[in-house]
């Protein structure tokens, strides 16, 4: 059992980028298994399968919706599970991905689609079919857990592993990063909404 929640995220080897890509970014899209979840994949004696998620990492993604930012999923895996936590958090079915065995034309799709450059994009990745989209994107981030190769592309890397708090982590660097009020006008409106 995890004693405290850690948030503090670390530059990785390529640096945090400037405060213009912070108040750039538009479009935040994580990776699911590895990043959301802790990368085990349970199934049942009928073949159903479950993830476990986080709740503070569901939090960290309605505020980022809450703060006007579009969210997606892009996953190389296909499960109903994803589908379900994504129409829970309200992600547009449109910028839930599944099935990416290479993922960044689907990536790239995802930035036709919002409208969205690659640098007003985050990518949150875990592993290396995750490297060729965390090369691109404005803000390449990443759990403590991610393998060696994905950290050393990272701009952040977050001190929690996937599936235990590191996309909370991200999310609350990212916003206050901004320094423009995002990360109080996110949490205001979400306080509001469950008053």
């Amino acid at each position: 059992m995890m004693n405290e929640l850690n948030l503090d995220v670390q530059a990785g080897p390529r640096g945090f980028p400037g405060l213009d890509v912070y108040r750039g970014i538009k479009l935040v899209v994580l990776d699911v298994d590895g990043v959301l979840t802790d990368g085990r994949i349970i199934y049942d004696s009928q073949g159903v399968e479950s993830k476990f998620f986080d709740v503070r990492d569901g939090t960290g993604v309605t505020l980022l919706l809450k703060a006007g930012l579009q969210v997606g999923l892009l996953t190389g895996r296909t499960s109903a599970v994803v589908d379900f936590r994504a129409r829970d958090w309200r992600i547009p079915p449109a910028l839930v991905k599944q099935g990416a065995q290479e993922k960044l034309p689907v990536y790239r799709q995802i930035l036709h689609d919002t409208n969205v450059r690659p640098e007003e994009s985050v990518f949150v990745g875990d592993d290396i079919i995750d490297i060729p989209v965390l090369e691109i994107c404005g803000l390449a981030c990443c759990p403590s857990s991610a393998h060696p190769d994905v950290r050393q592309i990272c701009h952040a890397v977050a001190p929690m592993p996937g599936g235990r708090g590191a996309v909370r982590g991200i999310v609350e660097h990212l916003l206050k990063s901004r320094q423009d009020g995002s990360w109080d006008r996110a949490v205001n409106a979400y306080l509001r909404r469950v008053k």
